[in-house]
């Protein structure tokens, strides 16, 4: 027979079914829970001490007894062998005050009502908001006077292009780092058509504000192609995704000295963004789609798992001396060992790649980029970008 902490773990599984009944103005009192466990004659006759003692318990914590909670609704059936008996057939709260009282809930109901009125008042289009997130309504009760101005000023400057401690609204200067998944969620609620990057998790970057950017170094390697005469320019990413430069190639490499080493070609550019997986700042840049892009990385499971990733952005990327001839000229200049890692499947890469890359996993090879020289990496760059 269920007990009066099971009555009360199922009625709080309705507390946020009940908050968005009250929302839409809806009752859901009374509520009635039928599955109470049955009572078989057995029981009656063998266990009558410990059924008297759940009887007393249910009938303890209810509202005949309390003055509030579950009313017990009984049946009287009778056993052959030991005659009739009321037995709980099913629970039901009557009203709201009933159901709130029991659970506990009666300040967090009051809080509910106050803060989702407050919000409606202020801003009416947040109604389906608090719908879906009517717990978080109460979670965040003490702030929504300050979370309120925010969602304000965002919806009157949609791209502020500040840093978070510039924006002019009347709140303590951690306030929105302090609450931003909640600000995240109303933002993204009123104004989703504003979203910087849609797959950005951070606050700051999905909502055009500024913030400590990563940089992104480029060399110009047509110097027909300089900009305002430099040849080695560092910027920030933003600044980076607005660029539009009038070169047919790109070389991304994964080592910085090599990036720094590449020799002058003609209508090429080479880009470094901190190496390694820092490939990712140069995801979603719209310029770069027109461009025939080449990726040099080392000959060891990790470069070939950056030349995956970086695929995942820009499809036709093309990998240069990452393939076995390159690896058997330079291979006995000194092999290092590489990292083991676990994945197998590079959707990304070709055939001839998915062999380099499962015979490196497999013997734990490494050959750095440094190990190629520079007199053949030069005759080979000039040969793949001039056709």
């Amino acid at each position: 027979m269920i007990s009066p902490q099971e009555i009360k773990n199922q009625a709080l599984k309705w507390w946020k079914p009940f908050l968005q009944s009250q929302l839409i103005g809806e009752n859901i009192f009374p509520k009635t829970i039928d599955r109470i466990g049955k009572i078989s004659s057995s029981s009656v006759r063998e266990k009558i001490n410990e059924l008297q003692t759940q009887l007393a318990d249910l009938q303890n914590n209810s509202k005949e007894h309390l003055g509030y909670g579950y009313v017990i609704n009984r049946q009287d059936i009778n056993f052959r062998r030991t005659g009739l008996h009321s037995l709980p057939q099913s629970i039901t709260f009557e009203t709201t005050e009933d159901y709130i009282d029991f659970i506990g809930k009666k300040k967090d109901w009051t809080i509910f009502l106050q803060s989702s009125s407050f919000i409606l008042e202020q801003i009416p289009q947040l109604k389906e908001w608090i719908f879906t997130n009517a717990l978080s309504v109460i979670e965040n009760s003490k702030t929504w006077s300050d979370l309120v101005k925010v969602c304000k000023y965002f919806l009157t400057n949609p791209k502020p292009d500040l840093y978070l401690r510039q924006l002019p609204i009347d709140i303590h200067t951690k306030f929105i780092e302090n609450n931003e998944a909640v600000i995240k969620s109303l933002l993204d609620y009123l104004i989703p058509e504003h979203k910087r990057d849609e797959l950005e998790k951070s606050l700051v970057k999905r909502y055009c504000l500024k913030y400590d950017e990563p940089t992104i170094r480029l060399r110009i390697l047509d110097t027909n192609l300089s900009i305002d005469s430099l040849s080695d320019v560092r910027m920030p990413l933003n600044d980076f995704k607005k660029l539009e430069i009038n070169c047919s190639n790109i070389i991304i490499t994964e080592n910085k000295m090599n990036f720094l080493a590449l020799p002058s070609l003609p209508l090429t550019i080479s880009i470094w963004s901190g190496g390694g997986f820092q490939v990712s700042f140069l995801r979603n840049i719209h310029w770069l789609r027109h461009k025939t892009i080449f990726y040099w990385g080392d000959l060891d499971t990790h470069g070939f798992l950056i030349l995956h990733q970086i695929r995942s952005y820009y499809p036709g990327v093309n990998s240069i001396m990452m393939d076995q001839d390159t690896f058997n000229l330079f291979k006995d200049d000194g092999l290092t060992k590489g990292k083991s890692i676990n994945s197998e499947n590079l959707q990304n890469l070709t055939h001839a790649e998915k062999e380099m890359f499962l015979y490196l996993k497999e013997n734990n090879y490494r050959l750095e980029q440094e190990k190629i020289t520079q007199i053949y990496s030069d005759k080979l760059l000039y040969k793949i970008v001039s056709g």
